[in-house]
């Protein structure tokens, strides 16, 4: 079943046509519970491997919480499949010529300074003679909230608007029509009207805190977006207008459903990472080797 955005309820260029010149396409991956196999788009399913490659491993010190579960071995940690996107799934997603396949692995333990995952992006050419079905066990001491349960994807393109990413004399000069917007109709341009949310390639970070937008380490110019990992598909504030139509109840609100139920359809593949916050990763597509940085934040 596809996924479907709802149409926004007001038309934001028409009321804030100041905003129009800063748009951007992202696509919402809306993953969902079930058995993607290695040669499909997925979310924490099987992955395609060279196997004249390595699989990746973490070599770095791990800090340890009072809710770190424990490890029984050391060395090295085995990454660990998050997302795997083949170009023809994802119009949108743009990459190296000579590759048509991004991974995005993660350590699953926690790094310095947030105390979250660290990912990897690898990019491949999916008609490599050499690629092989790879399924890598649960590292040791890996948290269940950093472990993506297996999900299919239903990518579907939709328009950004930024909310935090607002120049600050922009946001200022539509402060008092945003507010007048918001209280004759409901609808707030923050939460419910400019940044999608939830899992997404393009498009705006959904920023919980002030953007950290990195810069390239080559060439210095700011990092591009490339993709977001979110807790959640909808928060609070914005499930009215970020929850999929095929998933909205035919009574009642999001909130009414069992929680279990709810669960399936608010963070499908069972990830919490910090205080329901998310991981953002850059690219400079500028520069031949196309550098990567990330960042984190949350509520």
């Amino acid at each position: 079943m596809a996924r479907t955005t709802p149409p926004r309820p007001l038309d934001v260029e028409a009321l804030f046509p100041e905003v129009a010149a800063f748009r951007k396409s992202a696509t919402r991956l809306h993953p969902r519970p079930g058995e993607p196999g290695p040669r499909e788009s997925s979310m924490g399913g099987p992955v395609l491997w060279p196997s004249s490659e390595p699989w990746p491993h973490c070599a770095d010190e791990h800090p340890r919480t009072a809710y770190s579960p424990p490890r029984t071995t050391e060395g090295p940690v085995p990454l660990v499949p998050v997302l795997q996107l083949f170009a023809a799934d994802l119009p949108g997603l743009e990459l190296p010529p000579g590759t048509d396949l991004l991974q995005l692995l993660w350590c699953p333990l926690e790094h310095d300074p947030d105390f979250v995952p660290r990912p990897e992006v690898f990019r491949w050419d999916s008609a490599r003679p050499d690629l092989a079905p790879v399924a890598p066990s649960r590292p040791d001491g890996a948290d269940d909230d950093y472990l993506p349960d297996p999900c299919v994807l239903h990518p579907e393109v939709v328009t950004d608007y930024p909310n935090w990413d607002l120049p600050d004399e922009v946001a200022d000069a539509l402060r008092a029509r945003f507010e007048q917007v918001e209280e004759e109709t409901g609808w707030s341009y923050w939460y419910h009207l400019s940044v999608s949310s939830g899992i997404k390639v393009g498009g705006y970070p959904t920023w919980t805190q002030e953007p950290d937008w990195p810069d390239c380490p080559s060439c210095d110019r700011t990092m591009r977006h490339l993709l977001t990992v979110n807790s959640r598909e909808f928060d609070g504030e914005g499930w009215r207008t970020w929850l999929a139509v095929e998933d909205t109840p035919a009574e009642g609100e999001i909130w009414d459903l069992p929680y279990e139920e709810r669960k399936l359809v608010q963070c499908p593949p069972d990830l919490t990472i910090g205080d329901m916050g998310g991981v953002y990763l850059f690219e400079c597509p500028d520069c031949p080797d196309r550098p990567l940085a990330h960042r984190f934040d949350c509520s």
